[in-house]
């Protein structure tokens, strides 16, 4: 008798892969002038090269992972790339358009926010969903608090160290990690709570043992 592992396949959502692409291309054109035009882009003495570096790399991570990993055996997961691309530009863009200093709470909420995106892309990408809550809750926190503990890090390296800002760190460093950490906690219930009502089913193919085609062939 042989068995042998059939690939999990399933038709690319039309609105996400545009949505995902969309998003890249906004955020490379975005980078690209925040660049060479700091004072344009609002980003002068806000880390514009660490950022030109770290958000292609993260934005295009779920792609070279699946195409060095899971091409051969997986279709694309396009909504777990367009959660975490859409953290990339939304913070490229906040900048452009001079959110962070012309609302007061948009820093906050960018925290809130992007951190449950990446932690909800995190879940889908490496959790079933046949996951229990529990499950779901703890690599939801174990993602998204080391990712809000790495951004603080980054950013203040990146700039923070060496702006006025700095000296009122403290306070904004607890209040960013503890709303990356309620995002974190979000996306746990939300993304539990889709798969609980039948949503999300063909959003991590590569961890899918029973795709459209069958998991198993056997013959003998």
């Amino acid at each position: 008798m042989t068995t042998t592992l059939v690939d999990s396949r399933y038709e690319t959502p039309p609105v996400v892969r545009g949505l995902d692409l969309t998003a890249k291309v906004f955020l490379v054109l975005l980078l690209v002038v925040a660049v060479l035009y700091p004072d344009f882009g609002n980003v002068r003495g806000k880390g514009a090269a660490a950022r030109a570096i770290g958000y292609p790399l993260l934005a295009f991570a779920v792609p070279i992972v699946w195409f060095v990993y899971w091409r051969e055996r997986a279709s694309f997961p396009w909504v777990a790339d367009l959660l975490v691309t859409v953290t990339c530009f939304t913070d490229t863009l906040g900048n452009r358009m001079d959110l962070y200093d012309s609302i007061s709470w948009f820093d906050d909420w960018m925290h809130f926010m992007n951190t449950g995106f990446l932690a909800a892309a995190a879940i889908v990408l490496t959790l079933h969903r046949s996951a229990s809550l529990g499950a779901t809750i703890e690599r939801a926190l174990a993602f998204g608090v080391t990712a809000a503990v790495g951004w603080e890090i980054a950013e203040y390296f990146a700039f923070l160290k060496t702006s006025p800002e700095r000296l009122g760190a403290y306070t904004d460093t607890l209040s960013d990690l503890a709303l990356g950490s309620l995002g974190s906690l979000l996306a746990a219930f939300v993304v539990h709570a889709i798969w609980r009502h039948g949503g999300l089913l063909t959003a991590a193919p590569q961890l899918d043992r029973l795709g459209q085609r069958g998991v198993l062939e056997t013959s003998g």
